[in-house]
């Protein structure tokens, strides 16, 4: 009798902590703000990374005279996400070599893996939020 009196308060220690800990840090496994993006050394570098890996995939699929490379210029915001690993969602601004225009936003998504020592780069692509581009 006395363990199925301890059933129910183990439910409700559990429902407690799953509670408390949803509303100190958020949702487990959701996406999380990263702070002061443009004073974090690690998420800069981190965008850095991504535009190189970008390039030189495309020097791989491309005929690399014709190529216009991305420079990057910095991140503007992050969010991350524990999997196994950290993911990261970023977004980039960066612009072609020639400059010949306002720099482009583009969305990354970077798994990191410490304890491997290795970065993956998931996805690479434009954001839906370019600057309007000026016709005169």
């Amino acid at each position: 009798m006395a363990n199925s009196s301890r059933i129910p308060l183990v439910l409700v220690v559990v429902l407690a902590v799953a509670v408390c800990a949803a509303a100190i840090g958020g949702k487990v496994g959701g996406r999380r703000q990263v702070k002061n993006v443009k004073d974090n050394k690690e998420v800069q570098e981190l965008g850095r990374y991504c535009v190189g890996e970008f390039n030189r995939r495309l020097q791989e699929r491309t005929n690399a005279s014709t190529t216009k490379l991305l420079v990057f210029s910095h991140v503007v915001e992050a969010e991350t996400q524990v999997v196994s690993g950290i993911k990261y969602y970023l977004t980039i601004s960066a612009a072609t070599c020639d400059a010949a225009g306002p720099p482009m936003t583009f969305r990354a998504v970077v798994v990191v893996k410490a304890w491997l020592h290795s970065k993956i780069l998931l996805d690479f692509a434009p954001s839906d939020d370019q600057p309007p581009t000026s016709t005169k």
